[in-house]
C-alpha cells in the first residue's frame, strides 16, 4: 500500500478542500485521463486498486500514471474506547484530491482500450469523476 515512508508529524488536522485544483487539472503525461469533478479523500488501497484494474485490463500494455498519494494520515481511535484522552493512532492514508484534479492518467494503447481501462478504475474510486482527452493545445506552437 502507498504511503509516505517519513513524515515530519505523525497526527494531522482533517483540513479542508475549498475551491478547484489549479494546478495538475490538465492531462500531462498520457493521452487520457480521470478528472475529479468532486473533492474528497483517496485512501491508499482505492489507488492501488484503480491501478490494479487498469494495468489487468490493458495486459500491461501502455504506460499508467498516477499523479495522486496518500501523504495525509487518518487517525481514528478503537472501538468502544470513551471521548477525551487524546486524538486516536494513525490508521490508514488519504490523497486529498481536489475538484478538477486529474488523478491517473494512462497512455500507449488504443482510445477504446483507454477509455475502457479508466471506466474500470472510475468504479474503483469513492468520488465522481470523468474520462479526459489530452488538449493538443495551441499556445504549445506559439499559437500559429
Amino acid at each position: 500500500m502507498l504511503m509516505p515512508k517519513r513524515t515530519k508529524f505523525r497526527r494531522v488536522q482533517r483540513g479542508r478542500m475549498k475551491g478547484a485544483a489549479s494546478r495538475g487539472n490538465k492531462v500531462a503525461y498520457g493521452e487520457y485521463g480521470i478528472q475529479a469533478l468532486e473533492p474528497g479523500w483517496i485512501t491508499g488501497n482505492q489507488i492501488e486498486a484503480a491501478r490494479v484494474a487498469m494495468t489487468r485490463y490493458t495486459k500491461r500494455g501502455g504506460k499508467v500514471w498516477i499523479k495522486i498519494f496518500p501523504d495525509k494520515p487518518v487517525s481514528k481511535k478503537a472501538l468502544g474506547v470513551r471521548m477525551g484522552s487524546g486524538k486516536g493512532a494513525p490508521e490508514y492514508w488519504v490523497a486529498v484530491v481536489k475538484n478538477q484534479k486529474v488523478m491517473f492518467e494512462i497512455g500507449g494503447v488504443s482510445e477504446e482500450v483507454a477509455r475502457e481501462a479508466l471506466r474500470l478504475a472510475q468504479h474503483k474510486l469513492p468520488i465522481r469523476t470523468k474520462i479526459i482527452k489530452r488538449e493538443e493545445a495551441e499556445s504549445e506552437n506559439g499559437g500559429e
